[in-house]
């Protein structure tokens, strides 16, 4: 795939031609330029993602993140941490894990300190099925980044991590707030 130039793609980012976020006025603050821009690109970036996985895979993005938050935790999660680090609800999870339980690729087991409840974690059947679509999945990311070289990678994740701390420092102070 060739790769764009900054002249070439000059024309692509006018305002006007990339969607939604072109509808802002000139004169309309930049902060809410930013959020728009970054938002248009997420958006964007899952959808192609989505496509993908949906194609090669038969899988949705959900099954794809639930297998992910798995191979991290190699001992397994409670279901409610499951839930939470995927920001769904129990009953979306507990409908994931049937399904990936009658496939083979997660397993419950028992929670030793609570006896009411289980862990699901990866069969060695999952741990394979995982690498091999999270190597794809690595590549395609690479892909639609080929765009940019590696020093604005490298500075827009910076920016970014910046902006992570920025919205950390601001949600505890909410927290804190709301514990008066």
């Amino acid at each position: 795939m060739k790769r764009a130039t900054k002249l070439e793609l000059a024309p692509l980012l006018d305002d006007g031609s990339i969607g939604l976020e072109g509808r802002l006025a000139a004169d309309d603050h930049q902060s809410l330029k930013v959020w728009l821009r970054l938002l248009s690109c997420s958006t964007q970036i899952e959808t192609e993602i989505k496509k993908r996985l949906r194609a090669e895979f038969g899988m949705t993005l959900a099954r794809f993140d639930y297998l992910a938050q798995l191979q991290r935790h190699p001992d397994g999660l409670r279901m409610n941490a499951l839930s939470r680090y995927l920001m769904v609800t129990g009953g979306n999870v507990t409908g994931l894990t049937d399904e990936l339980v009658k496939e083979g690729l997660v397993e419950r087991r028992d929670e030793p300190e609570d006896r009411r409840s289980w862990r699901v974690a990866l069969t060695a059947k999952g741990h394979q099925v995982f690498a091999r679509i999270a190597a794809v999945h690595e590549s395609w990311v690479v892909d639609i980044f080929a765009g940019m070289g590696a020093p604005q990678k490298a500075q827009l994740h910076e920016l970014l991590g910046g902006l992570r701390v920025h919205l950390n420092a601001l949600q505890a102070g909410d927290t804190k707030e709301t514990e008066r």
